[in-house]
């Protein structure tokens, strides 16, 4: 896993070598999560050639009538604010940006996974699902306002930043149980213990190792595996690399703050001077950013359900 080769996670190098051999080894072992669907894998492929098309793009997304209907009600939200409806599929790719148009495929693949019943747990699947959601929606305007990197990679990266706890609850729900059960919380939801030290003792790895591996497996750009492996320790990287880590850190603790929700892996939801100065985000715009949050969270939510 090159991607996630520099250290931390509480390790010395040799046990995070270890844990990466784990990460894979539990990734490979889920063959539903470590392919994504094949219409989804066919449009990354194609975003990600630079001599692909909008007109590339919409006649494979023609193929997957789902997937047509989900991209014109993003494109018809009043998130997106266009002056009118759009009815055109080649029109909706055109405006949203090929990425974007990946976003949404990769949003609907994933949201299927979120929302398995799986059986009485700790903590409801989908619970974890607006969690993810309300970080990437948060990501997205954060980096909208910061300008530090693309708007739908970061909304991508929030949406991804914790799919290594699915990883695990597909892998093992029975010692994922062990792991989230045993986390007490506080009044205001805090965890008392560190989940992260928990599923290290009964995973051998944790959910952002795990989270990177699949990424790697779904063969995602190297922004979105460092932000899934480094969104709880940015300060790790360097430079670029730390770019969308320290976004989707400080999307997933503002998120929080404002809405609740799930939060096993959240002792803390301060945001300290480095994170604002990674990001070029003040905390006065980061409090008016974070006021906007629902009414954009409930457009994203809407335009995303199935």
């Amino acid at each position: 896993m090159a991607g996630v080769s520099k250290g931390g996670f509480g390790m010395n190098p040799q046990s995070h070598e270890v844990a990466q051999a784990n990460a894979v080894k539990i990734v490979s072992g889920i063959a539903h999560m470590a392919t994504l669907p094949e219409v989804t894998t066919h449009i990354i492929e194609l975003v990600e050639n630079p001599s692909s098309s909008a007109r590339d793009l919409h006649q494979l997304v023609a193929t997957d009538p789902a997937l047509t209907t989900r991209v014109l009600k993003v494109v018809n939200s009043s998130f997106y604010g266009l002056p009118r409806q759009i009815g055109s599929i080649n029109r909706a790719i055109s405006l949203l940006g090929l990425n974007a148009v990946k976003n949404i495929s990769v949003a609907a693949s994933l949201g299927r996974i979120f929302k398995q019943n799986h059986g009485k747990l700790s903590i409801d699947p989908r619970d974890l699902w607006s969690h993810s959601v309300a970080t990437a929606t948060m990501a997205f305007l954060i980096a909208q306002e910061s300008k530090s990197g693309s708007a739908d990679e970061a909304f991508l990266a929030g949406l991804l930043h914790d799919v290594g706890l699915m990883v695990e609850l597909q892998h093992d729900v029975a010692v994922f149980q062990q792991v989230v059960g045993a986390v007490e919380t506080n009044a205001e939801g805090a965890p008392l213990s560190d989940l992260r030290a928990r599923e290290r003792e009964l995973f051998k790895v944790d959910h952002p190792v795990i989270g990177a591996a699949l990424c790697e497996a779904w063969k995602f750009p190297q922004a979105l595996v460092l932000a899934t492996a480094h969104h709880h320790d940015p300060s790790l990287l360097e430079g670029d690399e730390a770019s969308m880590p320290w976004i989707v850190h400080v999307a997933e603790r503002v998120s929080t703050a404002q809405l609740g929700g799930f939060r096993l892996d959240l002792p803390s939801l301060e945001i300290d001077t480095a994170a604002y100065d990674a990001i070029g985000v003040g905390p006065v715009r980061m409090e008016a950013l974070a006021a906007t949050l629902p009414s954009c969270l409930g457009e994203v939510e809407l335009s995303m359900a199935a």
